[in-house]
């Protein structure tokens, strides 16, 4: 589940990479031949998300949640679509990247949890620091990644929160959850080498 310091590195550069490239007007094109030996383990298929702040403020977070492509370009792909496409925020520019500190998460296959059938049996379940978590209901989905217990350590907010993000009025039997671990790195935008 983890990843080696070169294989974070490499991540990273292939983040900063795609977001240059959106700022210039093209997108990020990964090419696999171009991956060392030591890094081969990168195009194995990964699910991930690239979470982008600026001044300890969230300025873009886009993901996958299952492996449909490779690790280095699931990267790729998030790293520009958090930057450009988020629809909380305007599309990045040349002025705040200097400001930016680039996450990246590294996801687990989400695991669906079994005997969930109230509100407490969730919160019995879950655990803090450890557990992202999907709540659906129909065609409404929403995950919070591990680190979000950073901001919401209680599990009754976080569930509450996540709920509100999915668009979910309040609990219900139809509601579905599963839960998913990440190894996540983060580097402010002028130590990550190109």
């Amino acid at each position: 589940m983890s990843l080696t310091s070169e294989e974070q590195k490499y991540l990273l550069s292939i983040a900063k990479q795609s977001i240059e490239n959106g700022l210039e007007g093209s997108q990020a094109d990964t090419d696999s031949s171009a991956l060392p030996v030591e890094l081969e383990r990168l195009k194995n298929p990964g699910a991930s998300f690239v979470t982008l702040n600026k001044d300890d403020q969230l300025r873009g977070c886009i993901g996958t949640l299952e492996a449909v492509r490779p690790l280095h370009e699931d990267v790729s792909h998030n790293a520009y679509n958090a930057a450009f496409r988020d629809p909380r925020f305007m599309p990045l520019t040349k002025h705040e990247v200097a400001q930016l500190n680039v996450g990246i998460s590294y996801l687990t296959a989400p695991v669906p949890m079994k005997n969930v059938v109230t509100l407490n049996d969730l919160l019995d379940q879950l655990q803090p620091g450890e557990d992202g978590l999907i709540i659906s209901e129909g065609f409404r989905r929403a995950t919070f990644l591990p680190s979000v217990w950073e901001q919401l350590p209680d599990k009754q907010l976080f569930v509450q929160h996540l709920l509100r993000k999915a668009g979910i009025s309040g609990w219900s039997k139809q509601i579905v959850c599963e839960r998913y671990a990440s190894f996540s790195f983060t580097l402010d935008w002028h130590e990550i080498e190109n």
